[in-house]
């Protein structure tokens, strides 16, 4: 009878045990759940809900809310859980990484660009990264594919499949030309020196592309990808600087000499190859060409008097440099926020934007300049527009003065992003699409 009544008891301990973590692992849920909620409520009412480009999407069929996609998100509150399904929260501040579509253990996650109410605007090319205009391809930002360790595989995938199809009987300057040394381009360049492919590499400003653009402290989030002649490189994070050094390194081992500030005017298709016009007023003939621009390659412009001044520019390169300047920085995104953060220390800053607020920035940006701001280390003008560059000055139009506001200056940096060169493209036949909610990284492709 007590063997009984302590069986009884053992049962009904482990039973109320049982029962204990039951709920609360079901509490546990209900609350990330309302946490995660809440954050999609504030995101709808800051406008960060809404995705700008690449984006994930969750097939919540597929999903088993391993949480395995936030864990791998170098970012902040772009996914969260609800209701034991992965779902997107702040999804305007993806900036592509990917790496929760290679964390994510069910495949449940695809990548794609813009939405049903936000189209991106993109060239066409197949699945060989050729345009409809054969013999030109298209790989890397440009494409839709901001990620380092994707426009790596598309520059080697687009050189590989022209490989295929190049003729030896054509009589030009080179096989292939290859525009942009950015990731994509760099890629290329070496799959081109592997495959022994007679190519030339252009890019209209300096080695590294758009990654070359940013602050030097900025860090680079990426992935193990594999580099042709040179092996995998395995890091999730790496500063500019060491990047760049990476990538300098791997082409002068392979004797590979990117010819820079050679900005490629037009490609224009002639019989059966095609003629580069290069800004130095030269050109080059080539039977195929690998577009490898990003989409920021050419700045967007105020289109201002005065912005032709050398005081002017476009990206911050050697912030450590300037000292005890009157600075102007334009721009609202957090780009524009992280070179104000990083010129404040031992200069004057003022940041103009157009906006009424900065709803799109990183948390730690944010975060960063919120405290500058308490600080008094910078001057925030909302609402308000260059209207013209002076010598030692800035004009600013205010939303809510009828007077220009001029401000004394020494340097200006515009970030106010960047433009996809449609007429570049289109001069050269490339048909632009505009698209709207497409998967352009999926596990079934």
């Amino acid at each position: 009878m007590n063997d009984n009544i302590i069986s009884v008891l053992i049962y009904s301990g482990v039973a109320i045990f049982c029962i204990a973590i039951l709920y609360f692992y079901i509490w546990k849920q209900i609350r990330q759940s309302r946490i995660t909620e809440s954050k999609i409520i504030k995101a709808k009412e800051e406008g960060l809900h809404e995705p700008v480009s690449l984006h994930p999407v969750v097939d919540i069929n597929a999903c088993i809310a391993s949480g395995a996609c936030i864990t791998a998100c170098p970012e902040k509150d772009i996914l969260g859980i609800v209701n034991g399904k992965a779902t997107v929260i702040n999804t305007s501040r993806c900036v592509g990484h990917g790496a929760c579509f290679y964390a994510c253990p069910t495949k449940a996650i695809t990548l794609h660009l813009g939405s049903e109410t936000r189209g991106v605007d993109l060239p066409h090319v197949n699945e060989y990264f050729e345009t409809n205009v054969q013999g030109i391809y298209i790989a890397g930002e440009m494409g839709g594919m901001g990620l380092i360790k994707n426009a790596v595989m598309q520059g080697q995938q687009a050189v590989q499949n022209l490989a295929r199809k190049l003729d030896s009987s054509k009589n030009t300057n080179y096989d292939l030309v290859i525009v942009g040394a950015g990731p994509a381009g760099i890629a290329a360049s070496l799959t081109a020196k592997k495959l022994k492919i007679n190519f030339i590499t252009l890019d209209q400003d300096s080695l590294g592309g758009t990654v070359f653009s940013f602050p030097r402290s900025k860090i680079v989030m990426t992935s193990p990808v594999d580099l042709p002649l040179y092996g995998k490189v395995k890091f999730t994070e790496r500063s500019k600087s060491d990047l760049l050094q990476l990538w300098i390194d791997v082409l002068t081992k392979n004797d590979i000499l990117i010819r820079e500030n050679a900005k490629v005017e037009s490609v224009v298709p002639e019989n059966d190859h095609f003629r580069i016009e290069i800004s130095t007023g030269e050109h080059i003939t080539s039977k195929k060409v690998l577009l490898a621009i990003g989409r920021r390659g050419s700045p967007r412009k105020l289109n201002v008097p005065g912005e032709n001044l050398e005081k002017v520019s476009y990206r911050l390169l050697e912030p450590e440099l300037i000292y005890d300047k009157d600075i102007m920085v334009v721009g609202g995104g957090d780009t524009a926020i992280e070179s104000a953060l990083l010129l404040i220390e031992y200069n004057r800053v003022s940041l103009s934007y157009r906006g009424d607020s900065f709803s799109r920035l990183k948390p730690a940006n944010k975060e960063k300049f919120d405290i500058a701001i308490s600080e008094k280390s910078i001057e925030v003008l909302l609402n308000s527009n260059v209207i013209s560059i002076n010598e030692s000055s800035v004009v600013l139009s205010m939303k809510d003065s009828d007077q220009p506001l001029e401000i004394k200056n020494d340097l200006v940096y515009i970030f106010a992003g960047g433009e996809l060169p449609t007429q570049f493209l289109e001069k050269a036949g490339i048909k632009i699409k505009t698209v709207r909610g497409e998967a352009v990284l999926s596990h079934k492709k």
